[in-house]
């Protein structure tokens, strides 16, 4: 699904992050969500890879990277030092500034990367999601009803991780194949990646710290933010599914806006899964983003 992309392992801030590296120019970080693997990116990386060079990783906790125990105040597993974690893996691959496409829990990744790293990001697109702090202070029932992996996940240990651990092919199908368009984005190949994954040991407790670490110390950060006026810098697109849920419940462009000095967006016509469901339409939406100097 990589062609002509390198797999290597890289020890960054204390962790072994894995990922995939291929292409030539500016570096370009692509950052998958739950419950998937940088495989999500495998139908836009060969055509981005002429422009760039593309660096593909599975975040601290995800698919074939390390992944830490629960720690004290879900620290570990914050989105300050999931950020870091990219921010060394780039610098060791020579990049002391790149853009970012991010997706999902990625996208939150990225989010905190662009507060807490301003200088080093040139331009950044985040794919279907609202600020967090915004979809928590404005959850609904709607919201609630469809993201109940939200509230699920940040139960207390280890009620989740069993459920999960008992039938993860189970939860994968229910996180990804109830969405609007179902199991049908999913090459076969693909989703026996992400099911290969999800069955590895510790991927349960990634899962769930990264979720209650979002409901928690992350929320902490972002409410700092908020007071101090910090807000992003870089140049950002914001992206949203048109049969998604992310826009049916929140206004993404406007709470974007209050987050982000120089932003636009607007909806695709997609689901959740947006590099998988329309490959094309989205590299049409994002390149020449990308592209401009």
């Amino acid at each position: 699904m990589f062609t002509d992309f390198e797999e290597r392992d890289f020890t960054v801030n204390g962790i072994r992050i894995h990922c995939r590296v291929g292409g030539s120019g500016p570096g370009l970080l692509l950052l998958h969500g739950h419950p998937q693997t940088h495989v999500i990116w495998h139908k836009v990386v060969s055509v981005l890879a002429r422009h760039f060079t593309v660096v593909a990783p599975d975040l601290r906790g995800y698919g074939d990277s390390e992944k830490p125990l629960a720690s004290e105040g879900h620290v570990a597993h914050s989105k300050r030092v999931m950020a870091q974690d990219q921010v060394e893996l780039m610098r060791e691959l020579g990049f002391d500034s790149f853009s970012v496409l991010a997706h999902d829990r990625g996208a939150r990744v990225a989010h905190r990367m662009g507060l807490d790293h301003p200088d080093l990001i040139r331009r950044m697109i985040l794919l279907d999601i609202a600020p967090t702090l915004a979809m928590y202070e404005q959850t609904d029932l709607a919201f609630a009803s469809a993201y109940w992996h939200w509230f699920f996940l940040i139960r207390p240990a280890p009620l989740p991780e069993r459920l999960i651990e008992a039938d993860p092919e189970l939860f994968l199908r229910s996180c990804m194949g109830t969405r609007s368009a179902g199991m049908t984005p999913f090459t076969d190949a693909a989703f026996a990646e992400y099911l290969r994954c999800i069955r590895l040991p510790g991927t349960a407790t990634g899962i769930c710290e990264d979720y209650r670490a979002s409901a928690s110390i992350d929320l902490e950060y972002d409410r700092a933010d908020r007071g101090a006026g910090i807000r992003l810098k870089c140049p950002l697109l914001v992206m949203w599914g048109a049969q998604g849920i992310i826009g049916r419940c929140f206004d993404p462009l406007k709470e974007w806006q209050k987050v982000a000095v120089d932003v636009q967006g607007h909806a695709l016509p997609s689901g959740h899964y947006i590099a998988e469901e329309i490959p094309e339409q989205l590299l049409e939406a994002t390149l020449p983003f990308l592209l401009e100097s």
